[in-house]
């Protein structure tokens, strides 16, 4: 492995950490990556090479702290050379502590949800005595919120006033009148919010489009957004899109009866020009059929409907006579009328198919990514919580090398069929890509979902995967998050793939985190 490919991997860790790109997590992620690749970089050995020189004391104090990097060493000596004597420095820490739980205190009581819980947290940990992991755990969730703080929501209030950022209390006074005047309006601006959400379904396209959807929503939480500026732009956008959305479903739609509709139209041309006893009244028909050929373009949808059916009409009427005529190209009627039962099937086949893995038979990675947004917009609108496990075959490489890419096939479908069967009927389980598995469980914390895991992982265990006369061992790894824990739906799945990763550093065929390492 080269050095630009370990600098790419430690990147990428400290992405799927959630942690910035500062000099410091960068030089401990990379040295991470290096030490895992095997590889010795005399940068990252400068604490292992002073440690010899520190006393024995010192030397655990060092590995006690987690000392990682010459910054952080440098630190820790000058800390040391600092204190006047222990007594001095218990005190200071003990006043600092309590400083700490203070500031903790007053933070629960703040109106953030986040913070407040975040707070609480951390003065759990604190009164505990927690380990240093836990610790370091808390003290990336506090460094997760400030990253992630997102403070656009008190822009949507500057349509009732001034918005003064740095302090709340003075805006929710500035506008208190605002509001007494808004509040008789606002079951009138629900109703027209609804109303609005109405109107921006696409009445004949089968879906809803992604930017659709996401105003949508954004109207059904805060209907008071329907009186600013800026978003009456955007309804008015979305209601061209919708409008797009329905032209280019009805154009599908008629042109799948293109081929239908040409081939019907020459047979009854052909049939009326082969018959001897033509009528002036068929003629006539035909005249209609030519000209509906010549302006059909012109049609909407209801008005060649109705062309159509006069068309048919009066062709049935006045064609009786024909009807020996008409046995001969039965058939060729009845093969279109197959054809379109087959393009039907074909269809449905196709649409459940988009959202179906076509070896697992499980939901794809499409599917999953609409199913997690449904249990995200329950988690913020009614506070149902979720769990997302990230499974991953171990050595799955080495089984398609060794048995061929056929067996590895057969191992992902045993698998799934494991998966499937250890699940409960609510829960949500898909193929997300490769060898690796996804399971989306409701109302589920992070207990339960360890205990679900645990068992797949253990079925797996001694579940028989036969090919071809050759048993094949097969493994599983599984990394476990709560959504409660986290703050965002991709913070949730991160922190799966990650508790996934720390399961094949740890040794493979195992569930991260553990239930003792929790709490």
């Amino acid at each position: 492995m080269t050095v630009n490919q370990i600098i790419k991997r430690a990147i990428e860790r400290l992405s799927h950490e959630g942690k910035l790109l500062t000099p410091d997590f960068y030089t401990v992620a990379f040295c991470e990556e290096a030490k895992r690749a095997g590889i010795l970089i005399e940068d990252c050995d400068h604490v292992e090479r002073f440690l010899p020189m520190l006393g024995s004391k010192l030397q655990d104090e060092v590995r006690q702290y987690h000392v990682r990097t010459t910054h952080e060493l440098v630190r820790f000596l000058i800390s040391r050379l600092n204190r006047m004597n222990p007594t001095q420095c218990a005190q200071a820490l003990n006043v600092q502590m309590e400083l700490t739980k203070k500031i903790l205190e007053a933070v629960e009581v703040l109106h953030n949800k986040e913070a407040s819980t975040l707070a609480k947290q951390s003065l759990r940990v604190m009164q505990e005595k927690s380990s240093p992991e836990r610790i370091e755990h808390i003290k990336q969730s506090w460094s997760n919120f400030l990253t992630l703080y997102d403070e656009s929501f008190l822009q949507r209030l500057s349509v009732y006033g001034k918005v003064d950022d740095s302090d709340l209390q003075k805006t929710v006074e500035s506008l208190s009148l605002v509001g007494a005047k808004s509040a008789a309006t606002s079951t009138d601006l629900d109703v027209v919010a609804s109303l609005m959400i109405a109107s921006l379904v696409p009445s004949i396209a089968s879906s809803v489009n992604d930017e659709i959807a996401g105003l949508s929503e954004e109207l059904r939480r805060d209907p008071v957004l329907i009186t600013s500026k800026s978003m009456i732009g955007e309804i008015k956008a979305a209601i061209r899109l919708r409008i797009s959305l329905d032209r280019a479903s009805l154009k599908d739609m008629v042109v799948s009866l293109d081929t239908v509709l040409d081939k019907l139209s020459m047979q009854l041309i052909e049939l009326i020009e082969r018959s001897d006893n033509s009528t002036t009244e068929i003629h006539g028909i035909k005249q209609d059929l030519e000209r509906f050929e010549a302006e059909e373009k012109g049609y909407d949808f209801k008005t060649a409907h109705k062309k159509l059916y006069t068309i048919a009409v009066a062709l049935e009427e006045k064609t009786e006579e024909l009807s020996e005529s008409l046995k001969e190209p039965s058939s060729m009627v009845q093969s279109l009328a197959a054809r379109v039962s087959v393009l039907e099937k074909d269809l449905a086949d196709a649409q459940q198919a988009s959202y179906e893995d076509f070896l697992t038979k499980l939901y794809n990675k499409r599917a999953l990514d609409e199913q997690i947004k449904i249990k995200e917009a329950e988690y913020e609108r009614y506070d149902r919580n979720y769990s997302v496990i990230m499974y991953d075959l171990d050595h799955f490489k080495e089984v398609n090398d060794t048995y061929g890419h056929e067996a590895g096939d057969a191992v992902l479908k045993g698998f799934a069929s494991v998966l499937k069967n250890q699940s409960r009927n609510v829960d949500i389980v898909g193929r997300f890509g490769g060898e690796e598995f996804m399971a989306i469980l409701s109302n589920t914390d992070l207990e339960g979902a360890i205990i679900l895991a645990n068992k797949v992982v253990e079925n797996v265990r001694k579940s028989r995967f036969v090919y071809k006369g050759q048993r094949i061992k097969v493994s599983v790894s599984a990394g476990v998050a709560e959504r409660k824990a986290l703050p965002s739906k991709q913070a949730t799945v991160n922190s799966s793939d990650e508790r996934l990763y720390d399961a094949k550093r740890n040794g493979r065929d195992r569930v991260e985190p553990k239930p003792a390492l929790e709490g």
